[in-house]
């Protein structure tokens, strides 16, 4: 226990033999390296950075206002909590209606019911698209009007596209429901 061996000895010293050679400073070496006494390196630096970010301009209000047009738009095509209150509410004051009114025809009460709860959605969803459409042109019309020399990231642009889009669908979508062009309540 007490004695080292000649192996273990040569083992223990080879290791601090490659680490002597290594260079000390890895980054010292590349940069000496690729550094010619030209000005490429310093050109190569700057060619990951957002030229916005070099005079002090944030993006993150447009880019937070971008996913939340789309987001919006998102929920005008999927329902809401709201729409979902506003219908039930809809649907209670309708059998509500009924149960005064014993003398109703089918049509009529389906209407009451159903037809209102139906169009409540409708009308949630409208409103839901039509924040998400004025939201992303909103944001797609403000380079123009805040800084005009700056030009706005891709990524601002194509999620705020996306908004404007989902919301012109969620818009159109809301207007056929309302107006019963799309599945309209059963003809009695």
């Amino acid at each position: 226990m007490g004695t080292k061996t000649v192996d273990e000895t040569k083992t223990a010293q080879k290791p601090e033999a490659v680490e002597a050679t290594e260079p000390q400073n890895v980054e010292e070496t590349e940069a000496e390296v690729l550094h010619d006494g030209s000005d490429e390196l310093d050109e190569l630096d700057g060619l990951g950075e957002v030229p916005a970010e070099k005079e002090g301009t944030s993006f993150v209000g447009q880019g937070a206002a971008a996913v939340v047009a789309a987001a919006l738009g998102l929920v005008s095509l999927t329902g809401s909590w709201v729409g979902t209150v506003a219908s039930a509410r809809e649907e209670i004051n309708g059998q509500l209606e009924m149960q005064a009114a014993s003398n109703a025809t089918v049509a009529t009460q389906l209407e009451a019911v159903y037809g209102d709860a139906w169009q409540a959605t409708a009308l949630w969803g409208g409103i839901f698209a039509l924040v998400a459409l004025i939201v992303g042109v909103v944001v797609l019309a403000r380079p123009a009007f805040g800084a005009p020399g700056k030009p706005q990231p891709a990524w601002i642009k194509s999620v705020s596209w996306a908004g404007v889009a989902l919301g012109v669908v969620g818009l159109l979508l809301a207007v056929l429901k309302y107006t019963d062009v799309l599945l309209s309540l059963p003809s009695v």
